[in-house]
């Protein structure tokens, strides 16, 4: 099976939609903003074409797609009048997996141009046109010297596939998980890191044939702190599968063939990377932490109950893995594994607090 074709959110609009449940991503993309208006003052240092072309990159589908690109426009506008020039036009391209609920933008993008008319100004109402680029980012997306800016958020610590050291037939079995944990052998996090390696470094020598000299990117990404003990997502996802093994509700066989085609590097794995790739100046590394409850909007009390935390938790979870967990074990066990999943969360939530580490890069073309 092609792990590839998997990796998208829930499309729609309904209860289980990424859409509907992708609040915390959101709150990411607010956190960089800061990091995008300092990225755009450096490349407004040297020009700026008329035709402003940026690139999403893992956009999915519903809200933050347009959060996107309302920052880029929001952020270039005030530094246009900082730098007292006009705005350029923006060809602005939105890319994910070829199954991408693309419809789901589309629909928005009426509002959207009129939001912007109300906030900018009829002008930006026929000075920005919005295109779909389907198709994988570990590859080539745009004509070569083409494009002036790439973003991308919460979308690059997913592989283009599971790890092949881990492939059925190689000996090396990840027992127990879909994903590297404390107790994986160092072998299977080696399996991971190769992987992620070989994923990236094809990510960068892409953008870098695409983008024209001086253009510059923004990466947003799960990554790990090595100082801390490796507590995920899809460790946890891997805890209710094998409760599920031991209830006879999954073969063990199935459950041991399949690997979580996603990682979290460290800082020092990326900036490695980077510089060893050759074709970007790395203008900025840093790394944040976010709870795994963030973006859950409080009640009046300001308080939130562990059960409520851990319920939006299991949906956000659910809406970018569904399609992937499905393909593996079949729609019926959906509903039993994030009921687990859930459970794991909340009991975890009484003891510590449960953060992602997140790593933001800003670069630019040598």
């Amino acid at each position: 099976m092609a792990t590839e074709q998997f990796i998208f959110a829930n499309g729609g609009a309904g209860e289980s939609s990424y859409a509907n449940n992708s609040s915390f991503q959101s709150k990411m993309i607010s956190k960089v903003k800061p990091i995008l208006e300092e990225s755009m003052r450096s490349l407004y240092c040297n020009s700026v074409p008329s035709c402003l072309k940026v690139a999403d990159l893992g956009c999915s589908s519903g809200p933050n797609a347009l959060q996107v690109v309302h920052d880029v426009i929001d952020v270039v506008h005030n530094v246009s009048a900082a730098f007292n020039r006009d705005p350029p036009t923006f060809q602005i391209f939105l890319n994910d997996q070829f199954l991408n609920d693309f419809n789901n933008i589309f629909k928005s993008l009426p509002f959207f141009y009129e939001r912007l008319r109300e906030e900018k100004g009829d002008r930006f109402s026929t000075s920005c046109f919005v295109n779909a680029t389907p198709g994988s980012f570990y590859g080539r997306l745009f004509p070569a010297n083409s494009m002036h800016f790439f973003h991308s958020a919460t979308s690059l610590h997913w592989l283009s596939q599971a790890p092949k050291g881990l492939a059925k037939g190689t000996g090396l079995v990840n027992k127990g998980n879909i994903y590297f944990t404390g107790t994986s052998p160092s072998s299977v996090y080696q399996a991971y890191l190769e992987q992620f390696s070989e994923d990236f470094n094809l990510f960068i020598k892409s953008r870098a044939e695409e983008l024209v000299s001086g253009g510059g990117m923004i990466l947003t990404f799960v990554g790990r702190d090595e100082t801390c003990e490796i507590t995920t997502p899809w460790g946890l996802l891997g805890l209710a599968l094998n409760d599920m093994v031991s209830e006879g509700l999954i073969e063990e066989a199935k459950l041991e063939s399949v690997n979580m085609p996603r990682y979290g590097p460290t800082a020092k794995e990326v900036k490695e990377l980077i510089e060893a790739e050759g074709s970007f100046a790395l203008q900025k590394l840093e790394s944040f932490k976010s709870r795994w409850d963030e973006g859950l909007k409080e009640n009046g009390n300001g308080v939130l109950d562990i059960d409520v935390k851990a319920n939006f938790i299991a949906k956000y979870v659910r809406a970018t893995t569904e399609p992937l967990l499905t393909a593996w074990f079949g729609g019926g066990i959906i509903d039993g594994l994030f009921l687990r999943f859930r459970k794991k969360v909340a009991a975890l939530l009484e003891e510590e607090t449960l953060e992602h580490a997140y790593l933001v890069m800003f670069m630019t073309k040598k």
